[in-house]
């Protein structure tokens, strides 16, 4: 059980973050591109890939806050990095045709389920 709630606790953070980025991206972004997720993908794939990299070759972390800070914070925070960091890792260990696999696949899918979303939604 206690594996569930600290996954939980980073997770309502990342959230928290999540939504505090984007009303901070708010204040001074204007435009059409979504600056706020841009910039919450991008950390997120910034802090995963530290914190992943860190946590398996630098220093021994706990379960628990491994948990914590990627399944939770990270996991809550963005999606995106773990696709990010997923692809740079099967590219890393000689398996590039399947990281750009993933990464064709992930974009056409999710755009195509975004479409169908959206036209579900208008019907």
């Amino acid at each position: 059980m206690s594996r569930f709630l600290v996954v939980a606790a980073g997770g309502a953070l990342g959230a928290i973050a999540r939504y505090g980025v984007a009303l901070l991206v708010a204040l001074f972004w204007r435009r059409s591109f979504p600056l706020g997720t841009f910039i919450v993908n991008i950390t997120g794939c910034f802090l995963l890939g530290l914190f992943a990299t860190v946590a398996a070759e630098r220093m021994e972390i706990a379960p628990l806050l491994r948990l914590f800070v990627a399944t939770g914070f990270v996991g809550a925070y963005t999606t995106f990095s773990t696709f990010e960091y997923e692809t740079q890792r099967l590219t890393e260990i000689g398996a590039a045709w399947w990281g750009l696999v993933n990464v064709l696949t992930s974009v056409v899918a999710g755009y195509a389920a975004v479409r169908i979303g959206v036209m579900i939604a208008r019907r």
